[in-house]
């Protein structure tokens, strides 16, 4: 977390970009392969407003790429199948936490809230931390999941955290201990990603934000 003012975060945001930083964007939809022979082979699955087939080929050429098969997914720029080229960029999430806003008004704050990745605080009178913190949950997409042992209530202290794109059973067997899955049965699950409570499910079974989990191992 970096204190700056607007002119300091412009030339923050723009020297990572330089460098191959990516903030709040996922990375392009669409494939790039390299082959021996055949040209550069141009297909995509949507409307192109920015690329065609001599602007692909123009920007291949600049890399000293004359053989390849690029498929478009959505409507990418040239700077996208420049990025996927380089192959060396860093998606991030970014969130812009601008303090003081006991001192500012509340037209200003109106247009604040209105403006992409931003969240309004006051460090000193303790104002929307709690907004914060739930907007650094979702950037970060995580999925909180409570363990449960046999006989015992559930431990809402210590959630074990996983990513929202790896949340199977086998992902939080895994991320409590290696060697569980070793041992692993089945699993009895509460919550949002079960019809039952409790229901019995396996390592491939994908867990919900709160789902609370109870191991059975092998006897």
């Amino acid at each position: 977390i970096l204190a700056l003012k607007v002119s300091q975060l412009v030339l923050l945001s723009n020297y990572f970009f330089f460098v191959g930083g990516r903030l709040n964007k996922e990375p392009p939809n669409l494939t790039f392969r390299k082959k021996d022979k055949g040209g550069i082979n141009f297909t995509s699955t949507v409307t192109n407003t920015h690329l065609d087939l001599d602007t692909v080929k123009a920007i291949c050429s600049e890399y000293r790429i004359h053989n390849a098969d690029i498929t478009l997914r959505y409507d990418a720029t040239a700077d996208d199948l420049i990025d996927v080229i380089e192959g060396s960029r860093i998606y991030m999430p970014c969130i812009y936490v601008v303090n003081k806003i006991d001192q500012i008004t509340l037209e200003e704050l109106e247009i604040l809230d209105k403006l992409p990745h931003y969240c309004p605080i006051s460090a000193h009178l303790e104002w929307n931390l709690d907004g914060l913190l739930d907007k650094i949950w979702e950037y970060l997409d995580l999925t909180r999941i409570y363990t449960k042992p046999k006989g015992m209530n559930p431990d809402y202290e210590d959630p074990v955290i996983l990513s929202s794109k790896r949340r199977t059973v086998e992902d939080f067997c895994t991320r409590i201990h290696k060697d569980m899955l070793k041992q692993f049965k089945y699993a009895l699950v509460w919550g949002s990603s079960v019809k039952h409570k409790p229901q019995r499910v396996g390592k491939d079974h994908e867990l919900e934000d709160e789902d609370v989990v109870q191991i059975i191992k092998k006897v």
